[in-house]
């Protein structure tokens, strides 16, 4: 499986932007998709999830009501729609996909197989 996200930039609080993440291979569907983002010198964390079918989805507490996960099985990709940024959004937004989790282990890096190179998201204050 090959990831790779896309449409980072840059963007002034209380902006939006839409990242994308297409997957190329195989692919299953019973996968779960997610979203991780680095800041610098921070740690890597959790951001969403969803499975493939787009039953189930997972949101990190800080960005609850301003981020939207979704999926396009057909075109294979997993979209983030990102609203209401803030500059501590700032940071290095990757896309993964492994093997089935449930949904209190969405969170976990460490449970997904694959990952793809990310997209800069810089917000500006």
């Amino acid at each position: 499986v090959q990831l790779q996200a896309s449409g980072g930039g840059l963007v002034e609080a209380g902006g939006s932007l839409r990242l994308s993440c297409a997957a190329s291979g195989r692919t299953f569907s019973t996968y779960t998709m997610g979203w991780f983002r680095q800041a610098p010198g921070k740690e890597r964390e959790f951001v969403a999830a969803i499975r493939w079918r787009g039953a189930n989805t997972n949101y990190a507490e800080s960005v609850k009501g301003r981020f939207t996960i979704s999926i396009d099985n057909a075109k294979k990709t997993m979209y983030l729609q990102m609203n209401s940024l803030k500059p501590e959004d700032t940071a290095v937004y990757s896309c993964a996909t492994g093997p089935y989790l449930i949904i209190s282990n969405m969170a976990n890096e460490h449970g997904y197989e694959y990952w793809g190179p990310g997209t800069q998201v810089t917000v500006s204050s």
